[in-house]
């Protein structure tokens, strides 16, 4: 409950009135769960999308959509899309310039979100960008070479998926690093134990780059590594390479997969950059 009192002069003498007013509850509110990506200290890749996730689902995605905001530095054409009701990702049109301070902001307080729900809280974060990194995988070269800012910083030796079947063929197309782990337990899907292609095994230096358990990481099969593709889906170096491309990555940095027959999907991991961005943008609620 809020009081105002206003006091006004006038020919009489001065005047005084007192209104009292209630704000009212929602029933329901709108926050934001997550913002990814955003943690402290952190620098990301000049691919790196904008994850906004909210705590239920958006009815009136078009006002919530007009209280989001994202200012750049080097600002760059960029547009929102909604892949599911409490879920909107922010994609450029041409990659993050580097170097640079992102701020995206949520004006949410007061945002009549659906029926009774409205938003309580607005949000802002900070995201850095740093360096312009792409490494370019060649499957059937059996290479990747990695970029910093235009200039070649580590050539490798790899080994990629064997392609016996679709499942361990390596995708082609543009792929983000997600995140990374050391170790990662990794398990066949589907097979059991006495399956020939069966394995749950520990992997050193791993760094996600799809949802379809593909990853940059460290094996000791040094003798396939840039001559023959033996992996189940994910590209594999030398381990003093693999762990060194795990100490300087950054989230969202480009791993470019050419030579492969089967193509990444945009929603496999964060495979945005696979859909145009003419297409990307019409999944906007302002479009």
């Amino acid at each position: 409950t809020y009081t105002v009192t206003a006091t006004a002069q006038g020919t009489g003498g001065p005047a005084e009135h007192t209104s009292t007013f209630t704000t009212l509850k929602p029933a329901r509110e709108l926050t934001i769960a997550d913002v990814t990506p955003s943690l402290k200290g952190e620098k990301v890749g000049v691919g790196a999308p904008i994850i906004v996730t909210f705590n239920q689902s958006v009815g009136d995605r078009r006002a919530v959509e007009k209280a989001l905001k994202v200012e750049a530095e080097k600002p760059v054409q960029g547009a929102w899309r909604w892949i599911a009701d409490n879920r909107i990702i922010y994609r450029t049109a041409k990659y993050w310039p580097a170097h640079q301070t992102v701020t995206f902001t949520a004006d949410l307080e007061g945002v009549r979100a659906a029926r009774d729900m409205y938003g309580v809280k607005d949000v802002t974060k900070t995201i850095k960008i740093g360096a312009k990194v792409i490494s370019t995988v060649d499957a059937r070269k059996k290479t990747m070479t990695v970029k910093r800012d235009g200039k070649t910083v580590k050539k490798m030796l790899i080994s990629a998926g064997k392609a016996t079947t679709r499942e361990y063929t390596t995708t082609s197309g543009v792929h983000l690093t997600m995140e990374k782990a050391n170790p990662v337990r990794m398990i066949s899907p589907g097979r059991k134990k006495g399956d020939p292609e069966y394995y749950d095994v520990m992997i050193n230096h791993a760094v996600r780059i799809s949802n379809s358990g593909e990853y940059v990481h460290a094996k000791n099969n040094v003798w396939a590594q840039g001559r023959q593709n033996v992996s189940h889906g994910c590209i594999n170096a030398r381990p003093d390479q693999a762990r060194w491309f795990y100490d300087t990555m950054q989230r969202g940095d480009l791993v470019i997969v050419k030579g492969t027959s089967r193509d990444l999907e945009w929603n496999n991991g964060w495979g945005y950059w696979q859909m145009p961005f003419k297409q990307w943008k019409k999944g906007s609620a302002l479009s």
